[in-house]
């Protein structure tokens, strides 16, 4: 043990080697079991607020008295950028997302957080001493009745920044012995929390960019090239009309916007109907619905009430202005056929793409081709017909580029075109 009178280092960021020294000697041997649990069972836990809540109990059952853990971590993801996490004593945990922007960047600023990631040292608050204004967090630990707050910077291997706090409303606040175990146990919760949050971002980014098929195909170990997966599908390939023109004028971050604005209107209504963005091609999408057991023509239904959903948003989106285009309207035009999608690790060396290829798929984009010429929104071929019920309207038979056998093509019925826009 380190001599009583020697005076205490500052609690950094970092494991010093001194942890294990501060701990009373009859709670190291809990303390090791609580990092042996955070380095075996804690670390294969499925849920995060699991985590959280387990090292809690396990604290409060060898005598450390937390009533309220909390952790702030950064994250990849298109929509936020981090996470937080709340375990109070008898309540449980709940989530927090923090949005990119200035909001987050702002909450940071007046958050304990910003303290420690400058500073590299733990930060320990007396709250009866500490002012309301010292951080936005103080009112609020105040009033819940806390008596003393500690925040602790968790740096990973890569360099990011997150942190973890913990509060008590115990009289005397948190000991000496308290801290030292705490201390003890960060360096494993450090290293499990790291681990946990790059596979969960692996996951998540790999998801965001090839879709949720081709994601689970790359972490299952399908990564060498000319592997192929099939499936068969209803398939869905839509793009923008006369997007040339439309971004013409446009500043790159413009044109950006316009095709954000633009999926905006086709990915929710595909994803409402089970469907599966595949591939964002340009000012254009692909997607998928998937055979479901014996019901073929579900899959059909779906994509075509995702695909009516789509034209009816972008009819309001250009009715309302949303693509700031003045007396300008963005079309779509949308294809359907049902067929085989098959994916496809593509490319060269170490650089390769997984990509979704096929007949099927070519047939697709070809038939969306025949919109502007037909001056049609929505087209179906044959084969996709062939799975509905009800009254589509033939169009006649078609040669698609690429393709020696002309295809029959239709559109909705006049019926199912007017309940379309009654259920609008």
């Amino acid at each position: 043990m380190r001599d009583a009178d020697a005076p205490k280092p500052t609690p950094t960021a970092l494991a010093d080697g001194s942890e294990a020294e501060d701990v009373p000697f009859g709670a190291l041997q809990r303390c090791v079991g609580i990092r042996d649990w955070l380095l075996g069972e804690g670390a294969r836990l499925p849920r995060a607020d699991d985590l959280l809540a387990g090292l809690a109990e396990r604290l409060n059952a060898i005598g450390v008295p937390i009533d309220r853990a909390s952790t702030a971590i950064d994250t990849l993801h298109s929509e936020y950028s981090g996470v937080g996490r709340v375990w109070t004593r008898g309540a449980g945990s709940t989530v927090r997302l923090f949005p990119h922007g200035e909001v987050s960047a702002k909450a940071y600023q007046v958050s304990p957080f910003s303290t420690v990631h400058e500073t590299g040292e733990w930060l320990s608050l007396d709250l009866a001493e500490t002012a309301e204004d010292a951080y936005a967090i103080i009112p609020e630990l105040k009033a819940d009745g806390y008596t003393h707050y500690l925040v602790a910077p968790l740096i990973f291997t890569n360099g990011n920044k997150n942190g973890i706090t913990f509060a008590t409303r115990a009289k005397d606040g948190f000991r000496d012995e308290d801290i030292a175990i705490l201390r003890f146990v960060m360096p494993a919760l450090a290293a499990v929390m790291e681990m946990r949050i790059l596979n969960k971002q692996l996951d998540t980014v790999l998801r965001i960019y090839v879709g949720d098929e081709p994601h689970r195909a790359i972490l299952s170990g399908d990564i060498r090239r000319g592997q192929v997966r099939r499936i068969r599908s209803a398939i869905l390939f839509a793009d923008m009309r006369d997007y040339t023109r439309l971004s013409a004028n446009r500043t790159p971050e413009g044109a950006v916007d316009l095709l954000n604005a633009f999926f905006d209107c086709l990915v929710p209504p595909i994803e409402r109907e089970g469907g599966e963005v595949l591939k964002y091609l340009g000012d254009g999408l692909l997607a998928i619905f998937r055979e479901s057991g014996d019901d073929l023509g579900g899959a059909a239904k779906s994509a075509l009430t995702a695909a009516e959903a789509a034209l009816a948003a972008l009819a309001e989106a250009n009715a309302v202005g949303r693509f700031g285009q003045g007396e300008r309207v963005v079309d779509a035009g949308i294809a359907l056929h049902h067929g085989e999608a098959a994916y496809g690790n593509v490319g060269s060396g170490t650089r390769l793409d997984f990509t979704v290829i096929g007949r099927d798929v070519n047939l697709a984009s070809r038939l969306a081709r025949l919109n502007r010429t037909l001056q049609e929104p929505l087209l179906m071929s044959k084969p996709f017909v062939d799975f509905l019920w009800g009254d589509p309207e033939p169009l006649g038979s078609h040669v698609l580029d690429g393709f020696d056998e002309p295809m029959a093509v239709y559109r909705p019925g006049r019926r199912r075109a007017a309940e379309a826009a009654a259920a609008e």
